[in-house]
């Protein structure tokens, strides 16, 4: 695919590797630009090549360190309306602090309100992403925001690497329509796993509703951290007689002890994508085979293509 008129695409930091593997999608050089840091810590950004006029993307999710990466981002977008960008879109393939999305409790924030807010103030004028975490996210927005699934790329991996009696599982209620959509393109039945979450980042696991009994499961979830959840639930689905149990998340944030507690559960293989680069400690399940990361870099930039040329890309949301 190649894209043509004056559109610019840059990085920060957070995934260089996806923005470049994006530009080769397009046929494009990966912007000039400054991405480095003073000695005190403060990000030091400056576009090294003219931008009057362009059509820009920036590519920076804010995965962690998410508090340095959201900074940055802000700091590249403020630069770009500065530098008279025709048009300043955020690439965020990972939305952070997405689960702060409403105030479930007395004295909380919601962060993802505050940083949609930045993100406007900063001066952004669109948002791409992929599978946040709230689809309600999207309204906190005053600018158009395009919001992708992963989806079809993993769905494609699974009707490449068929599994025989597959049942699809949600590993909570709020999760149940994700679950559903992709036992309906993979053929496969649909269970649930009904938790109740004691405090952060912590899930025990209470029942599992539908028939799992010498089946093959897989797990679908738009993100897994620590992997506390997740392994729960495989667990859980073993002791229902459960024979091979996968999973498949969008965002393999994979902080903590995520790598160790995935190694030693009742996971085989886990699928994810290149939304957020892998840390060091997940390397551990690369080297145990315990892992599969698919690209979204195609997926990116046909989104990206259509939204320069101003075409639907309603099609990329199968």
């Amino acid at each position: 695919m190649s894209v043509t008129g004056n559109i610019k695409i840059f990085a920060g930091n957070a995934n260089r590797p996806l923005a470049e593997e994006i530009c080769s999608e397009l046929n494009l050089d990966l912007g000039s630009a400054v991405t480095d840091r003073f000695s005190d810590g403060e990000f030091n950004f400056s576009i090294g090549e003219n931008v009057r006029g362009s059509d820009v993307f920036i590519v920076q999710p804010t995965c962690p360190p998410s508090d340095q990466n959201l900074m940055e981002l802000l700091i590249m977008i403020d630069a770009f309306v500065r530098a008279s960008a025709a048009r300043v879109t955020a690439v965020m393939p990972y939305f952070g602090y997405a689960r702060s999305d409403k105030k479930d409790r007395p004295r909380v924030p919601i962060s993802a309100k505050l940083v949609s807010n930045l993100i406007v103030k900063a001066g952004a004028q669109r948002v791409l992403t992929i599978d946040l975490h709230a689809s309600q996210i999207q309204g906190f927005f005053d600018i158009p925001v395009d919001h992708l699934y992963a989806r079809p790329i993993i769905v494609e991996y699974f009707n490449q690497n068929k599994i025989e009696n597959l049942v699809v599982v949600a590993p909570d209620t709020g999760g149940a329509e994700r679950a559903r959509a992709y036992a309906k393109r993979l053929d496969a039945g649909l269970a649930l796993c009904d938790k109740r979450r004691e405090r952060a980042n912590e899930a025990d696991v209470m029942n599992i509703v539908g028939e799992v009994d010498g089946k093959n499961c897989l797990i679908v979830d738009d993100m897994c951290d620590t992997g506390g959840t997740i392994c729960k639930v495989a667990k859980a689905l073993h002791e229902a007689g459960a024979n091979e149990v996968l999973a498949c998340f969008s965002h393999a944030v994979l902080s903590g002890k995520a790598a160790d507690n995935i190694n030693a559960s009742y996971l085989k293989k886990i699928v994810v994508t290149n939304s957020i680069p892998l840390g060091e400690g997940s390397k551990r399940l690369l080297d145990s085979g315990k892992i599969e990361v698919l690209s979204v870099g195609k997926l990116l930039a046909s989104a990206i293509n259509s939204i320069h040329d101003e075409t639907s890309v309603s099609s990329l949301f199968l």
